[in-house]
């Protein structure tokens, strides 16, 4: 059975007990809460949530769980004529999630920006008979094995087409946003890019919940291979958190702010 982080999610094997730590929360890009450690089966989850969807875009949806759990950010959902993929992951799988994922199609693919949402990756792809695709730069941070992941190299991925993956590092090494061709070009952040509450700006943090920013070259890093495609909105990780006009212009400024902070 699987038993999850109540602070970040994350799915672990409990056959020999809940794990005394929670990998994920010990690293300082998390957090323990100041009251421990605590676990909660996912079959328990699954019968006190249940998650709710919102239409962005003619071929994008997202979800999210309802009450907020964990981190409680929410998924997306990207329809392309050749197969659909989740984008980010929810612990929440249950089974009005699981046949209205296969009513519009099933799944073809499973992307993640980076390890604070790999939540249950490996009971959706089971599911949905999906490959899970991270980059092997955070294989560390992965907690229960599945054959259905595929480690990836390198700073770009053509995921399918008009859709690729890109790393950006900062907030992990191996963190990524996805990119679609489509809409003039849309880019799926995670909180790789954090989008403000003002919806017209972003910015970039090593370490969200204990505010430790990114440095001045990871975040010129990040913006240089950013540059290698054009789009005009950005879809963050939580509720309206969104830029939909200009976005590749807001993110340019308000990279230069950052950086002019950090003088």
């Amino acid at each position: 059975m699987t038993v999850l982080c109540r602070a970040c999610g994350t799915g672990y094997d409990d056959t020999a007990g809940a794990p005394a730590q929670c990998k994920i929360c010990e690293d300082a890009r998390q957090f323990v809460p100041s009251t421990g450690q605590q676990w909660l089966p996912l079959n328990t989850l699954n019968a006190t949530h249940q998650n709710k969807w919102q239409w962005h875009l003619p071929g994008l949806l997202s979800l999210q769980t309802v009450p907020a759990f964990a981190i409680n950010q929410r998924a997306f959902i990207l329809q392309t004529p050749q197969g659909n993929i989740l984008w980010d992951c929810l612990a929440n799988l249950d089974r009005a999630t699981l046949e209205l994922v296969q009513a519009i199609g099933g799944l073809s693919a499973i992307a993640i920006s980076h390890p604070h949402y790999y939540t249950t990756m490996q009971a959706w792809a089971a599911a949905f008979s999906a490959p899970i695709y991270l980059h092997a730069d955070d294989s560390q941070w992965i907690m229960q094995e599945s054959d259905w992941i595929r480690p990836w190299q390198g700073d770009s991925l053509d995921l399918l087409p008009g859709v690729q993956l890109l790393r950006l590092g900062g907030h992990f090494a191996g963190g990524c946003v996805l990119h679609w061709s489509q809409h003039k070009g849309v880019i799926l952040s995670g909180d790789i890019i954090q989008v403000a509450p003002s919806a017209d700006r972003v910015s970039f943090m090593w370490s969200y919940p204990n505010m430790l920013p990114l440095s001045a070259g990871a975040v010129e890093t990040l913006m240089a291979r950013l540059e290698a495609v054009q789009f005009t909105q950005l879809y963050g990780a939580f509720e309206a958190r969104e830029i939909t006009e200009q976005a590749q212009q807001s993110v340019r400024d308000s990279a230069a702010t950052y950086l002019r902070c950090l003088g």
